[in-house]
């Protein structure tokens, strides 16, 4: 009998704020040089819309910043667990930004994020370890691989794995690519299972590319020569950035089935970060090539992304969250189903990792 780490409740919060693609058509979009894009409103977010897929995005409530949207989809993982939280071993929070206040441009990351949660949860047991991890839209499947390896060295028996993220309030006004993203939270509650087929976390892939692709997301200044201050704005190179993803992503997920010798037959779902539907579909498309597939079944990767942006780090465990509880239409996830999850972004990091169906 071996230890395996398995998903044994999920939860995700998804904020009441719907800011629709109509809302940006008053919008002053400007250039990176700081000229106006004289393109009409209307015309930008539907253009966008083609691009991305992203027809609303969720925006938190101005009362609430980070760590409280994480501590509401933890308690839900808590809760459909049914776990004493007492018990917990580990909490780690994904995140990228901090707590950042509503109207406010600094993010706030002492105390950590998961010390937080940790509180704003109740719990008092101070062997319950709480912290952080940044590393970008990533974030959340890397903790899951830490949390997986507490738990099969034996460190641990259990552990709350959140993503929250409310980048929404780190946005340029004046760039097209404030549209993209929102803000939400997922959780997971990984709990050590013995069992002599392998279950839960299977293996994993993880790389870091900085020689070359370093800056396609960083901290930079607003394209408005006006708003230039010692405030820092969420900025991506879009087209390098998908190119990117594009080369590399596949190329992970074929050496990450490799690992856990598999192959694309293998794979029930595709779980990936919810960054550009349109993307998302080419990197499925390219992962179906590297096999010699050219028929690609698209209910095998679901999508959340038109109703509910690019959330970060939250993406993925709110996608595993509403699957797991039947609230995607036509998708769901049986015992024994081999499942994907993967992610890219800033860093650049991308990750992957099998997860089998308890």
């Amino acid at each position: 009998m071996k230890i395996y780490a398995v998903a044994t409740g999920t939860g995700s919060y998804i904020p009441p704020v719907v800011v629709k693609n109509m809302d940006f058509t008053n919008q002053e979009f400007l250039n990176e040089d700081g000229s106006k894009i004289e393109t009409l409103g209307q015309e930008i977010v539907e253009k966008f819309e083609q691009i991305t897929d992203i027809a609303e995005r969720r925006v938190a409530d101005k009362n609430h910043v980070t760590s409280d949207i994480a501590a509401f989809a933890g308690e839900k993982a808590i809760e459909s667990a049914n776990f004493d939280r007492e018990k917990l071993d580990y909490i780690i929070v994904a995140h990228n930004l901090g707590d950042v206040k509503h109207g406010s441009q600094f993010p706030d990351i002492l105390p950590t994020l998961a010390s937080r949660v940790k509180k704003k949860l109740g719990i008092k047991n101070p062997k319950c370890v709480a912290y952080d991890i940044t590393f970008g839209c990533p974030g959340w499947t890397q903790a899951m691989v830490q949390a997986n390896y507490y738990i099969k060295s034996g460190d641990a028996q259990s552990a709350l794995v959140i993503g929250a993220d409310t980048l929404t309030r780190m946005m340029d006004p004046h760039d097209r690519d404030s549209m993209i993203f929102a803000d939400g939270a997922g959780a997971a509650l990984l709990e050590a299972v013995e069992s002599e087929e392998p279950v839960g976390i299977l293996k994993h892939v993880t790389r870091t590319d900085t020689e070359e692709h370093i800056d396609l997301l960083q901290m930079n200044e607003s394209y408005n020569p006006e708003l230039k201050s010692d405030h820092l704005y969420l900025k991506m190179f879009g087209r390098r950035l998908y190119n990117y993803a594009l080369t590399t992503v596949p190329q992970l997920a074929k050496e990450c089935l490799d690992a856990n010798n598999m192959t694309l037959t293998d794979v029930n779902k595709v779980l990936i970060h919810q960054a550009n539907a349109k993307m998302d579909e080419a990197i499925l498309k390219r992962i179906y090539r590297l096999y010699g597939e050219r028929n690609i079944d698209h209910s095998i990767m679901p999508m959340t992304i038109k109703s509910l942006g690019n959330s970060s780090v939250a993406t993925v465990p709110t996608l595993f969250d509403l699957i797991c509880r039947g609230e995607i239409e036509g998708q769901e996830l049986k015992s024994g189903d081999n499942v994907m999850m993967t992610s890219v972004g800033a860093g650049m990091n991308i990750n992957a990792y099998m997860y089998k169906m308890p």
